[in-house]
């Protein structure tokens, strides 16, 4: 064998160990990515899951509360009907007793009812409470004026009279008379002098409530209870515990019982809502609700293991054929491993393809602003971004600029990565610029580029984006989200900017997306990003988090100053693990003392006058104006405005406001010819139309409406400044 045979021989078995180690590492990805397509179908079948579970908690929880307010409303009903005739019947002790029959025998739901008369009301019958109830379907008529009853000290009796309105008592068990659960409604009785004489009640027997709760089946499992105004629990799977024992008793029964606290807080503050509860290592999902008028609250807890036992053997199917399928991808790669020539063109193709991925990185990072500060002549704002990407081309982007005294600026993140995503971060861009060169508002910018990318999203990749456009003269920032993380809004103190649950770009055609807004004032920052941030691992897969994020924008700094902490503390916080997803800010630091001065470019056209009216209206309201002098003044200017758009010959006219305690003045700027209408005589309004002359009536108007009009040329510009005082 020579020299040239064992070098290629070796050179052979070089490149088949290495494609070796190639295959397995091409399994070894393919095993993570359907690991991850596992976890994010379990993900959004978890949510669905739970969504259904809500809907079906929160209907049965409304049913089953109308249930039990029908039943309270018909007890609370018979006894109010008989208000007026137990007030008759106060002069006349003896005809009393027929109230708690009366009330017994037209109401089913009714298991007693009494007339308990306040102690001494009566000097012959110290106490009397003429009792009715039915037992085993027959009427039973007694009295509750017994030493061993002492009803005088019952909370039915004491509560309604303390209070001195209609009262629900807490549940109780009727020992000695069928040790069966009850509550009592009463309303105190009034005699014509006023005076508290007696307390009519009803009774309820709760059975009725046990078969209607425990009538609730969504998941195998799952079971509802209910708690008395108390706490005390009223329905429960374990009946030893009725009326025995509390919420709290039973929680300080449990090991870890911090989420049984939350919810038992919750439950007791009459709360609706949701809650993960883990009681004794079982997680489950607990559904709560008040009940009207009585004070009692009742659940819906259901374990998760319940709700989730379809996904979980739908989980199992899915893992066997990950199993399948990557046996066949090893088949796959022993196969492709026998053709070792393949290994050195694949190599090439490689090098090729990472030289024209950094062209099309330098290409695509063109695209976006780089600058900064991006307007060092403006001083009402100082704003700074930057983008890091993870890979040789990025799926973030960000964009801003100016147009007609309004910042217009975006961010946003494409799903997946490379080639694909950095294409569609392009088009978006592209998107932004072009339809926010005619558009003002973020919904419609954000509904017009959901609706092109949705048309030609071939590949169903989708963009996290939300748009903003701050008004620099006013402060009013209008924002629309779609699936973006919401942004930090930097004022006296930190809070997220509250965002509505948009879908991201490109998911569906014609989706109805929301309008925001809030209103910055001088001072104000906002901070955007994307989140390649916040979930920023380091080396024992910890995330950056929110936390962290607002820790480092802490204090007052400019806009460059924050950005260069933010990367500080995540290159920190990192260290030595790979970057796995593109860092990408925006922060903007709003410096305008809102109300000082306000600018308005128009072109020369008499079509643009609405803008001037709208821009007249935002200074009118910020002052106060009453409508008579809004009106005038907007009459005032707009004349003004159409002469320079009509005879000036200037290509377009700017107008600005000052606006202080005593005074509002308005200056119009135009490059037309020289022209003073202060020079221009009054018109004679007292002569008839035919005797005056045409022209000069809306520059006698405006002269006319302001308390001082000015002219000045200066260069080649016509200055025209008006003054309205208003102090």
């Amino acid at each position: 064998m020579n020299i040239t045979e064992f070098a290629r021989k070796h050179v052979e078995k070089d490149m088949k160990r290495r494609s070796r180690w190639t295959g397995l590492l091409l399994i070894v990805i393919a095993l993570v990515i359907l690991e991850a397509i596992s976890h994010v179908q379990a993900y959004y079948a978890k949510d669905g899951i739970r969504q259904e579970a809500k809907a079906k908690a929160e209907g049965q929880l409304n049913a089953v509360r109308s249930g039990i307010l029908n039943v309270v409303n018909q007890a609370e009903s018979a006894v109010r009907n008989n208000v007026w005739l137990a007030q008759w019947c106060l002069q006349v002790p003896d005809s009393l007793a027929n109230i708690p029959k009366l009330i017994v025998n037209n109401n089913p739901i009714i298991a007693g009812s009494t007339i308990a008369i306040v102690p001494n009301y009566y000097k012959n019958r110290p106490l009397y409470s003429p009792y009715t109830a039915i037992t085993n379907g027959e009427i039973i008529e007694t009295s509750l004026a017994t030493p061993e009853y002492d009803y005088p000290s019952k909370e039915w009796f004491t509560k309604p009279i303390e209070l001195d309105r209609e009262y629900w008592s807490e549940p109780y068990i009727d020992t000695g008379g069928g040790e069966i659960l009850m509550t009592t409604f009463s309303v105190p009785i009034k005699d014509n002098q006023g005076r508290i004489a007696a307390v009519l009640t009803a009774d309820l027997d709760l059975e009725w409530l046990s078969a209607l709760v425990n009538g609730i089946k969504i998941y195998p499992g799952a079971f509802s209870t209910v708690v008395s105004r108390q706490g005390r629990l009223m329905v429960t799977p374990d009946s030893s515990l009725v009326m025995t024992t509390t919420i709290n008793e039973y929680a300080s029964s449990v090991k870890d019982s911090a989420d049984l606290n939350a919810l038992n807080r919750a439950m007791l503050n009459r709360e609706s809502g949701n809650l993960q509860v883990t009681v004794n290592g079982v997680k489950n999902q607990v559904y709560y609700s008040p009940i009207d008028k009585t004070g009692w609250a009742m659940n819906i807890i259901i374990p998760e293991k319940e709700m989730f036992a379809s996904l979980k053997k739908l989980d199992n199917l899915i893992r066997m054929l990950q199993i399948i399928g990557l046996l066949l991808l090893v088949m796959i790669f022993r196969s492709i491993a026998k053709n070792q020539l393949k290994v050195k063109y694949i190599s090439e193709k490689k090098e090729i393809m990472e030289n024209e991925l950094r062209i099309a990185s330098d290409i695509q990072m063109s695209m976006i602003p780089k600058t900064f500060p991006p307007f060092p002549e403006r001083k009402d704002i100082d704003l700074s971004a930057a983008l890091v990407p993870a890979k040789e081309v990025s799926g973030d982007l960000y964009d801003f600029f100016i147009r007609d005294e309004k910042l217009f600026f975006c961010i946003g993140d494409v799903s997946g990565k490379g080639v694909p995503a950095s294409l569609l971060m392009a088009v978006t861009r592209s998107l932004f610029r072009s339809i926010c060169a005619h558009q003002d508002n973020p919904k419609d910018i954000v509904t017009s580029i959901n609706n092109s990318m949705a048309d030609i999203n071939e590949n169903n990749m989708f963009v996290t984006f939300i748009c903003c456009v701050l008004d620099l003269n006013n402060g009013k920032m209008q924002y629309c989200n779609a699936g973006h993380n919401a942004p930090l809004l930097l004022t006296d103190k930190m809070r997220e900017l509250p965002v509505d649950p948009n879908l991201p770009l490109g998911v569906m055609h014609g989706m109805n997306y929301t309008l925001q807004e809030v209103n910055l004032h001088y001072d104000d920052a906002v901070f955007l990003y994307t989140d390649g941030i916040t979930e920023a691992e380091n080396q024992n897969h910890e995330l950056f988090g929110l936390q962290r994020l607002k820790n480092a924008l802490s204090g007052r700094k400019p806009a460059q100053e924050h950005l260069k902490n933010v990367k500080k503390a995540v290159a920190d916080f990192v260290k030595d693990a790979a970057q796995s997803d593109d860092l990408t800010m925006l922060f903007f630091h709003y410096l305008n003392h809102q109300g000082k001065v306000r600018k308005l470019h128009l072109d020369s056209d008499i079509q643009q006058i609405p803008k001037l009216s709208s821009f007249l209206a935002t200074v009118a309201d910020e002052k106060n104006l009453s409508q008579s002098v809004a009106t005038s003044i907007n009459i005032a200017i707009e004349e003004a405005v159409t002469n320079v758009i009509m005879y000036s010959g200037a290509d377009s006219v700017d107008i600005e406001t000052e606006a202080n305690d005593n005074e509002i003045i308005y200056t119009v700027k135009d490059s037309g010819k020289p022209f003073d209408p202060t020079q221009t005589p009054d018109v004679d309004t007292n002569q008839s139309l035919g005797d005056r002359k045409i022209g000069g009536l809306g520059i006698h108007l405006f002269k006319k409406i302001m308390d001082e009009v000015t002219y000045k040329r200066l260069g080649d510009k016509n200055i025209l400044t008006m003054i309205k005082k208003i102090g």
